[in-house]
């Protein structure tokens, strides 16, 4: 067997197969995507040639950088939801009555399609039917807003919505992580006099670093290349208030067919998401990793 492994050969014939999948899959639809930004087409017939034209049009379309900075302020309210994510775990983690019941119902979001959610939401939001604007109404709220339909308050709607599709994922991940953390740590902090929120903050939490380091990278570019709740909930409206990246992008290859564009604007998307991933991996760097 040994002598098996050892011949360049066989190795390569084990590895291909999966470096010609990566390479179709994932690496080949990058290529093309790039290269389809260069030419001026609508996806159907002959392609014509322009170079940098698309992207130097990109770079002064104001649409676009208002949906870049949607994108960005999504990746910022995610971010900061890990810490509510961290702290509802830490709460869970402690074997609290009913943290196997709660668990549960936060899982419920992943087991639900994209769609159903939006749709759920979106009865949520509704202005005149809907269960916030009747909560607000009981509450002495005479016009409450039209959520969806209001620029002010749509991308907030729309972030809440997408903060709670993905709550049970993060706090299931956390949770996984801190019951790793072993007990005698923990026993011991309290012999030395050590409260509940010393030992989560100033323990468990140094100790599981690197799940959330993970985590805050998910969060980023998960919420960079985000698309389908949006899409579906309010398609980037009204008048663009709620557009981001992605949806943006599809609306100028599908819908308007400027295909060559729309490839721009993924492969922009691309190059940004590499840059704020190797980022935010420089920032959350550390030499030392905590063992235990």
């Amino acid at each position: 067997m040994k002598k098996v492994m050892s011949n360049k050969l066989v190795i390569a014939l084990y590895v291909l197969p999966a470096l010609f999948l990566i390479t179709a899959v994932i690496y080949g639809p990058m290529i093309l995507t790039g290269y389809y930004g260069l030419m001026d087409w609508t996806g159907i017939g002959e392609m014509t040639f322009i170079g940098l034209d698309n992207y130097k049009e990109l770079i002064v379309d104001a649409r676009f950088w208002d949906s870049a900075w949607h994108s960005l302020l999504l990746a910022i309210f995610s971010t900061l939801s890990l810490a509510v994510y961290l702290t509802i775990s830490l709460i869970l983690a402690g074997n609290i009555k009913g943290s196997n019941l709660l668990r549960k119902i936060y899982l419920i979001p992943m087991l639900m399609s994209s769609v159903a959610i939006a749709q759920l939401w979106i009865k949520i939001y509704d202005p005149n039917n809907g269960m916030l604007n009747s909560v607000l109404k009981m509450f002495g709220v005479e016009n409450p807003p039209a959520w969806l339909a209001d620029p002010k308050y749509v991308l907030a709607a729309i972030i809440i919505a997408i903060l709670w599709q993905y709550a049970g994922f993060y706090i299931i991940i956390y949770y996984a992580a801190l019951k790793g953390v072993p007990t005698e740590l923990e026993e011991a902090a309290k012999i030395d006099g050590a409260t509940p929120l010393q030992i989560a903050y100033k323990i468990k939490v140094p100790l599981i670093a690197g799940v959330i380091k993970v985590t805050i990278v998910l969060a980023i570019v998960g919420s960079l290349k985000y698309f389908d709740l949006i899409y579906v909930m309010t398609g980037g409206g009204p008048n663009g208030s709620s557009e981001v990246i992605a949806s943006y992008m599809y609306k100028k290859a599908f819908d308007t067919y400027q295909f060559g564009y729309g490839s721009a604007v993924a492969f922009f998307l691309l190059i940004i998401t590499l840059v704020v991933t190797w980022i935010t991996r420089k920032f959350t760097a550390d030499d030392e990793e905590v063992q235990y």
